[in-house]
């Protein structure tokens, strides 16, 4: 059996409901070679992007004739027969440019080779649904394309409704006004019905969970046509050539005929086929099988209060729409939402889905050796907050962790990075329900630190705090002498002896507690949750900006995100 990925189970729900129609299973070399020269398939179908599956060599006998793919729950939910077994293309190789769907696991992310990470080998063959998909939120609006076209088709031949035209516009990102006018505007030149495909493998832009991207849509469908329809499409991103925003674009082009339309919006304005995408068009897309349309370049009118064509709007007095940092920056802080940017359901969705910093889950993640100081300071920032009292705080304490939720676990390369996947999930956890976990593990491995960046990071904020303390004074601070017994050799893989510490490269704040006291150190952290909007400033700190960082430059030093104190 296999564990498919979030990307790999999309993939596997649209083969199996038809929306990868005439494809009956993972395609197989020739007809990856043939997509990406001619975009078609082997036998001369057109179709414009592969869709493959990677999987670790060991998970898979060399003479199995079939695998069982399964859900991350266990369940088994479709066989697949190999017929065709590679070892996974060599970068530069065109089947591994255009290869995999994009996915945040390792074994299934079409920049992983196996110089980074397990041997992989591609699998291709049919597969053999053996149960519907039950899970994940919004199941009841993830229909089957066959009942989609099916309605669609009914609709078309109602007197009062639209023609047969479908237009269909597939997003990661929620709609706000320029998307609304648009879609109202390329629906009525076509006389189209709408279809909006919401895309939920993978991280959403703006609000980063898929459910609350749908959210986000359906507060929206109330500012679209009555009849506009919301399907939920499970389609990861995709890696390809010339580039991922066209092989997304092909993809969700895919999808859209699937269900039944006959035209697909383009919210970028590069694919317009006209120069520089300045004016609406279709886009040649080579093995698509409807028209693609690029909308132009639109912005706000501020003078008819109303989103229109760049064209259209006198010189100067345009607004242009804010960039999802932007949009982002104004929810961190709790700013209102422009009005001209969003209507008021669609801005109470975004909301919802990212809170002002203050209010939303955060893990402060410490790494360092041992005798670093970053037990004493996780615990002096815990005991700073407890007395704030305006957050919630759970402290996992490296020792701690070790005795209760790793118990048993060893110092192997292997346990390590589950025992910080462990930390992880809870303060994952703890930050889902907006509380603040303070984690201060060893954590001597770079992957194993992504790993806990990226559970937190789907549902809060991660502040990563190296302490980077010289192993000398970690040595020399030692009660229990164990560093002298590593460097005597009866300790074996033993961090900063024995076995390598990877320095983050990727750290908020860096802290030497050799050259500054705990208060201070305490301090400089504090002073990072105030200035990024965690914390709220207390009337003194805000009197008197620099009273937390009374500390030389030698002593602390900021990652390249945040601004030096």
């Amino acid at each position: 059996m296999y564990t498919l990925g979030e990307a790999q189970l999309g993939d596997l729900e649209l083969l199996t409901s038809g929306v990868f129609a005439p494809l009956r299973g993972f395609m197989d070399a020739a007809d990856v070679a043939t997509v990406d020269v001619r975009g078609t398939l082997a036998d001369g179908t057109p179709w414009p992007v592969p869709v493959v599956l990677d999987v670790p060599a060991e998970v898979i006998p060399p003479d199995a004739d079939h695998l069982v793919l399964q859900d991350q729950e266990g369940s088994p939910l479709a066989v697949l027969a190999i017929t065709e077994r590679l070892t996974r293309p060599a970068p530069g190789d065109p089947a591994a440019v255009s290869s995999a769907p994009v996915s945040s696991a390792a074994v299934s992310s079409a920049a992983v080779s196996s110089a980074d990470g397990p041997e992989l080998v591609r699998l291709a063959g049919p597969v053999t649904a053996l149960r519907e998909p039950e899970h994940g939120p919004f199941r009841q609006l993830r229909r089957r394309p066959a009942e989609v076209r099916a309605e669609l088709a009914a609709a078309a031949g109602s007197p009062g409704t639209t023609g047969g035209n479908v237009l269909a516009y597939a997003t990661r990102r929620p709609l706000n006004k320029r998307h609304i006018g648009q879609l109202r505007h390329f629906a009525g030149q076509l006389n189209a019905r709408l279809l909006v495909l919401p895309l939920i493998a993978g991280p959403a832009d703006v609000v980063t969970r898929p459910e609350a991207l749908v959210r986000a849509v359906l507060a929206a469908r109330q500012h679209l046509p009555a009849d506009t329809l919301v399907i939920p499409v499970p389609l990861a991103s995709r890696a390809g050539e010339p580039d991922q925003q066209t092989a997304d674009l092909r993809a969700a082009a895919i999808a859209a005929a699937a269900y039944g339309a006959t035209h697909l919006l383009a919210d970028s304005p590069g694919v317009a086929g006209s120069p520089g995408g300045t004016k609406p068009g279709p886009a040649d897309l080579p093995g698509v099988p409807i028209p693609v349309i690029g909308a132009g370049e639109w912005a706000y009118d501020p003078r008819s209060e109303v989103w229109r064509p760049l064209a259209l709007i006198e010189p100067g007095v345009e607004q242009g729409e804010l960039t999802d940092s932007e949009l982002g920056a104004l929810l961190d802080s709790g700013a209102e939402i422009p009005a001209w940017l969003a209507p008021p359901s669609v801005a109470r969705e975004l909301r919802r889905a990212r809170p002002p910093r203050a209010e939303r889950g955060l893990a402060i993640f410490f790494t360092g050796l041992s005798g670093s100081g970053k037990s004493t300071v996780a615990r002096g920032l815990a005991e700073a907050l407890i007395e704030r009292g305006d957050r919630t705080v759970s402290l996992l304490d490296g020792d701690q962790v070790r005795h209760l939720l790793s118990a048993g676990l060893t110092f192997s390369r292997a346990d390590r990075d589950l025992n910080i996947a462990r930390i992880g999930f809870v303060a994952a956890e703890v930050a889902r329900h907006g509380g603040i976990a303070i984690c201060a593990p060893i954590a001597p491995y770079a992957q194993a630190r992504a790993t806990a960046r990226e559970m937190v990071t789907e549902v809060g904020d991660f502040l990563l705090i190296y302490i980077s303390t010289p192993v000398d004074v970690c040595a020399a601070r030692d009660r229990k002498g164990l560093y002298a017994k590593a460097r005597a050799g009866l300790i074996k893989g033993f961090t900063g002896v024995s076995d390598p510490y990877e320095e983050p490269r990727d750290a908020d704040l860096v802290l030497d507690t050799s050259t500054m006291t705990r208060q201070q150190a305490v301090d400089a952290v504090l002073k990072l949750l105030i200035t990024g909007g965690w914390l709220a400033a207390a009337p003194d700190e805000s009197a008197e900006p620099n009273a937390t960082a009374r500390t030389s430059g030698s002593m602390l030093r900021l990652g390249p995100a945040v601004r030096r104190l």
